[in-house]
């Protein structure tokens, strides 16, 4: 159905990794993740993008060494390695990236003894990764994306990290989505429905370890599989509508260049870009580039978002309006 995959797995793989930074409280929209990486100028991003940045850094990382022959296998030291790329230069940086806990941690009040949960001690968290690898590589009798949400509990339930632990966790359903071949790239994102629903995700898992209710997360993470991919379907083909008819839109207009049609083509994957930045991305003048710009501008395609005079950026913004659902700060 659609022209190119790259353009998705580019959406969805940014959508996936601002909305799974946001459930740990990151502000970071994906706005504001496209419009730094849309800058040209060397300049360090601020915490929140840094740590988007990092999940899509650790994302990458995990998906390379999955694909190649001589690559880390599924196993705890890929997420040791994933967990240390998480954390690099972002907050959590001084709480030992890479590296299982050797102290107590707990999730909600300020100490053990009134938390919310409190995961297993430290001394016993190797040996319980031990077994979840090893139910990870096993033969088993129930569809994988039963086992892949049974596998996410346990990881959130054995908490192995000081921090990180809830966007590992995330990152091990899409890794294990694509690795047991439920799909062919990581077209789901998943966070968004436990955003949605996110009082409900901590209930069930809570109840899971209260009562052993296994039966409602099930229903409850088989019914965010189905409803994601529902609408990933709709996204996908909406904005393949959308390209289409501007693709139209911009070829039969006057004043059409083979550099503005090339332009509308990278859009999908650079949907903010800048002068500057086209000039790299089509290896052509400033000039010319300036030029295609403007024609995507008056015809509609591009509109312009930064309010300056020089160093201005446009965005693709009815394309990005199809993307970014879900995606925006609750104060915004």
């Amino acid at each position: 159905m659609v022209p190119s995959l790259d353009w998705f797995i580019y959406a969805f793989v940014r959508k996936e990794a601002v909305i799974s930074s946001q459930i740990e409280g990151t502000q970071a929209t994906l706005v504001d993740l496209l419009e730094y990486e849309a800058e040209t100028q060397d300049r360090k991003p601020d915490e929140d993008v840094r740590e988007v940045c990092n999940y899509l850094d650790a994302l990458k990382y995990t998906r390379r060494q999955l694909g190649s022959p001589k690559g880390l296998p599924l196993s705890m030291r890929l997420f040791h390695e994933a967990h240390r790329r998480l954390l690099r230069g972002a907050r959590g940086a001084n709480r030992q990236p890479g590296e299982v806990r050797r102290s107590q941690n707990w999730i909600g009040g300020t100490r053990p003894g009134n938390a919310a949960f409190v995961p297993p001690p430290p001394e016993v968290v190797p040996a319980l990764l031990g077994e979840l690898e090893r139910y990870l590589h096993a033969d088993d009798t129930l569809p994988p994306l039963v086992r892949i949400g049974l596998a996410h509990v346990q990881f959130e339930t054995i908490h192995p990290y000081l921090d990180g632990n809830g966007r590992i966790g995330r990152l091990l359903i899409t890794l294990l989505l694509e690795h047991w071949k439920q799909l062919s790239a990581p077209l789901l994102y998943l966070s968004l429905y436990f955003k949605r629903h996110r009082a409900e995700y901590y209930r069930l898992l809570g109840q899971v370890r209260d009562n052993g209710d296994w039966e409602a997360w099930t229903d409850f993470f088989l019914e965010g599989v189905a409803t994601i991919a529902d609408e990933a379907v709709t996204t996908a083909r909406d904005v393949f509508t959308l390209v289409s008819n501007d693709r139209e839109r911009v070829l039969a207009a006057s004043g059409a260049s083979v550099i503005a049609a090339r332009l509308l083509e990278q859009l999908p994957v650079h949907p903010v870009i800048t002068i500057t930045g086209v000039v790299k991305l089509l290896e052509t003048t400033k000039p010319t580039a300036g030029k295609a710009v403007l024609h995507l501008e008056s015809v509609g395609v591009l509109v312009e978002t930064s309010g300056k005079r020089r160093d201005r950026t446009f965005a693709y913004k009815k394309y990005l309006d199809r993307l970014r659902a879900g995606t925006e700060l609750e104060d915004r």
